[in-house]
C-alpha cells in the first residue's frame, strides 16, 4: 500500500488483531481486531474476552478507553 499524506495520523496497527490487557485486573483481557481510535477511545471489533481459564465471544464492537489499559500486544 502506497503511504498517503492524509493518514500520517492513524494508529500504526489499525485494522490489525490486537491483544488489550487491564490495569484493573491483570487476568483479563480482551482481543479483536482495532478498528478505529477517536482521541483516548479504542474501537475493537470481533472481539472476544479473555480470562485465564475461558475465552469468550462479545457480541459488537467493544469501545475502550486509553486510561484503562495496561499494554497491548500485536500477535
Amino acid at each position: 500500500m502506497a503511504w498517503r499524506w492524509w493518514r500520517w495520523w492513524q494508529h500504526p496497527h489499525l485494522a490489525h488483531r490486537v491483544i488489550l490487557y487491564f490495569k484493573h485486573d491483570p487476568n483479563t483481557a480482551i482481543a479483536g481486531v482495532l478498528w478505529d481510535t477517536r482521541g483516548p477511545w479504542l474501537h475493537l471489533r470481533e472481539a472476544s474476552l479473555r480470562t485465564a481459564k475461558d475465552e469468550a465471544p462479545i457480541d459488537g464492537s467493544v469501545t475502550v478507553h486509553r486510561a484503562d489499559v495496561a499494554f497491548y500486544q500485536v500477535p
